[in-house]
């Protein structure tokens, strides 16, 4: 089953794929541009793994000092951060190089805590899809990622659709891209991910509990790009979803 939240007539609704649009759970279909898409789910807490794809290390390799014998590189977001499907994402007017980042995006269903990789997947809800938006101009080093490049306002997106974990036979062989304004500009596959998601589950609820709703964003590969005010990003995830949004300037931000 794939789920929606949207807001509809001044209510927040549970949503799914119609012929007409989206179903309601009122029972009411309704056009897909008639809805503002909200993130598919509750959002408990954002979990980020950056340098988890083994090209987009080797992309990175002359600005980088990590190694395979590294633990996992994770931070977090706060919940200002995450916007949904079809929004817009903020471009400050003094960036020179801000990218997109397609993600398999991971979402717990029971919580865990010391859990071991063989029983990981078994607290996993399901899946989204995440675009993870960094300004590199912000960086203190090429290594470890500060709150000004990943936790900006609306710069991660989500949805739209939260997949089931039962419909996705294997994670670990999905297909992911990237069209910048209709033109494919980054392809890759979540086989090549480091950490694979039971490595990931393992390593952070051996010292923090994952709770249902807290998300894990898994990494991308290369192909990042510059993206610019008026730019459409589309992040698409085979049997996940297409996930869009726009790129604006400052003064729709009153900025």
């Amino acid at each position: 089953m794939r789920t929606a939240r949207v807001a509809y007539a001044g209510a927040v609704h549970t949503a799914t794929p119609h012929a007409g649009g989206l179903l309601l759970t009122d029972g009411r279909v309704v056009a897909e541009d008639s809805v503002v898409w909200l993130p598919p789910f509750d959002v408990g807490t954002v979990i980020v793994l950056g340098l988890n794809y083994a090209d987009h290390v080797k992309e990175l390799a002359k600005e980088l000092t990590v190694t395979s014998k590294d633990e996992p590189l994770a931070f977090f977001k706060g919940p200002g951060a995450v916007v949904g499907h079809l929004a817009q994402t903020r471009r400050p007017a003094d960036a020179t190089y801000m990218h997109y980042e397609c993600e398999l995006a991971v979402v717990i269903g029971k919580s865990a805590r010391n859990v071991h990789a063989a029983d990981a997947m078994a607290h996993v809800a399901g899946y989204t899809v995440a675009n993870d938006y960094a300004v590199r101009d912000y960086l203190e080093n090429w290594y470890r990622p500060n709150l000004r490049v990943k936790n900006r306002d609306t710069c991660t997106v989500l949805g739209p659709w939260l997949v089931d974990a039962d419909e996705v036979a294997d994670p670990h062989a999905l297909a992911l891209s990237t069209r910048v304004n209709g033109e494919v500009t980054q392809r890759g596959s979540t086989a090549n991910m480091v950490n694979d998601i039971p490595t990931l589950i393992e390593y952070l609820s051996s010292f923090m509990t994952l709770n249902p709703g807290d998300v894990i964003l898994t990494g991308t590969p290369d192909g990042v790009v510059n993206v610019n005010e008026g730019d459409v990003v589309v992040c698409e995830i085979e049997g996940i979803g297409s996930l869009s949004n726009t790129i604006v300037g400052d003064s729709v931000f009153g900025r």
